[in-house]
């Protein structure tokens, strides 16, 4: 038997398409998972899933580099659907990956910038704000005190008060009134600022989510909080009936917020202002889906399917890019 030859890099198996989706044993969603299984069946050996605590990656020999723990060497894929919720990334853990892989040439679903801007609820509502869409009035601070914060004369109750990466409903609640809310100031946990927005009353306990790609209404539902309460999330006990359809108008302002936000895929939360006007509540750039929305799955399949395809017709004008030439 001939040695081992250590000086030739053992190269992993090529796959043109990654889920990259949370590290281990983090357990993945149902939505996430039926999704997986949709691009597989769609291109076979050619897709992988990737969890972000598999890979190793940085600048060996003056050019950028990818590998699993074990040492292999991995090509960049050609479009990478990614499945990390965007509120927990950091800039110096999953966002840096997102990125090496962009600067590598893969194409995101959805991009970089776009997780970025959607992982902040404030971000969000800067850029929504500057499209001119409707959002609720909302403060927050940088460094202030949070104590000091809640004495300001411009916060006066009803209002809501999140987390500005909060996700499923968590670390949200309706404060009554001022003096609620500087009574509670120092028992809230502060590691990120908390938004506090505008209550908007005719919405309390209603929330309809929009699922978009690629700049069309996929489908909608209704979420009704199960016990009177502000926050309609399944995981807090809310229901779901879906609407697509139903309300056009709330769809159209959705898909306008997803070309605000850059996403090729978004989940828009939208508020009742009134039956038939609507407000931007929050954006998710990794959104999950109920069971019975059959169109979500087969319609982000078709977008990454239409990401290759788009790669493909671009290196056949200009061969002289390379393989993994980034398409944007």
């Amino acid at each position: 038997m001939e040695p081992q030859d250590r000086t030739r890099p053992v190269i992993a198996a090529p796959a043109h398409v990654w889920m990259l989706v949370r590290q281990h044993p983090t357990a993945l969603r149902r939505s996430t998972r039926e999704l997986a299984d949709a691009l597989a069946a769609a291109h076979g050996d050619r897709f992988a899933v990737w969890h972000t605590d598999e890979l190793l990656f940085g600048v060996q020999g003056g050019r950028m580099v990818l590998h699993t723990l074990g040492g292999a060497e991995l090509p960049a894929p050609e479009v990478v659907c990614v499945r990390q919720v965007a509120g927990p990334m950091r800039d110096d853990r999953e966002v840096t990956l997102l990125r090496h892989l962009e600067r590598m040439g893969s194409t995101l679903v959805n991009g970089v910038d776009a997780h970025l801007t959607s992982r902040n609820k404030l971000w969000q509502l800067q850029e929504l704000a500057l499209a001119g869409l409707p959002v609720p009035d909302t403060l927050s601070y940088a460094t202030a005190p949070l104590e000091g914060v809640v004495r300001s004369p411009r916060l006066d109750g009803p209002c809501v008060v999140k987390s500005v990466s909060g996700c499923k409903g968590t670390q949200v609640f309706l404060a009554p009134d001022a003096q609620l809310l500087r009574a509670m100031a120092g028992s809230l946990q502060q590691e990120v600022p908390f938004l506090f927005q505008e209550h908007v009353a005719h919405s309390h306990g209603r929330t309809l989510r929009v699922i978009v790609v690629d700049g069309e209404p996929v489908d909608a539902v209704l979420h009704t909080s199960g016990d009177g309460g502000l926050t309609a999330n399944i995981a807090k006990g809310g229901s779901a009936v879906l609407c697509r359809g139903r309300y056009p108008r709330a769809e159209e302002l959705a898909v306008d917020a997803a070309r605000a936000l850059g996403l090729d895929i978004a989940g828009v939360d939208l508020l009742f202002a009134t039956e038939d006007t609507y407000t931007v509540c929050e954006v998710n750039s990794v959104p999950g889906w109920r069971p019975a929305m059959e169109a979500v799955v087969p319609a982000i399949t078709a977008c990454v399917g239409r990401r290759l395809a788009a790669r493909g017709e671009a290196r056949a004008k200009n061969p002289v890019d390379g393989p993994n030439r980034a398409v944007r």
